[in-house]
């Protein structure tokens, strides 16, 4: 499995557009083959992360390269993120519980 750790930073003045991209990039990366799940989440600071899941590597660069998606990359470097960090980790190991 691939993880992208995704934190960003929004610019002031574009959140409207950047949630209108957001939808449209959520419903596609759900399209895609291999795509596992996303979660987004808000840090009492305004950090944005968002973790996202695909089968394996070659998954996650069809979604990483797919067209639409570099439009939205090419924006959110332009117009929607102060800053952002990236990071694309492969599982190691996993562990989970449930009552």
């Amino acid at each position: 499995m691939i993880v992208t750790i995704f934190r960003t930073r929004f610019k002031p003045g574009n959140e409207a557009e950047y949630y209108e991209w957001n939808a449209r990039m959520s419903a596609l990366a759900e399209s895609q083959p291999g795509y596992i799940s996303r979660k987004a989440f808000i840090a009492e600071d305004g950090e944005r992360v968002t973790i996202v899941e695909f089968e394996d590597e070659q998954s996650q660069a069809a979604w990483r390269n797919h067209p639409e998606h570099k439009e939205a990359q090419r924006l959110g470097r332009e117009k929607f993120y102060a800053e952002y960090d990236l990071k694309v980790c492969e599982l190691k190991r996993s562990s989970h519980h449930k009552v």
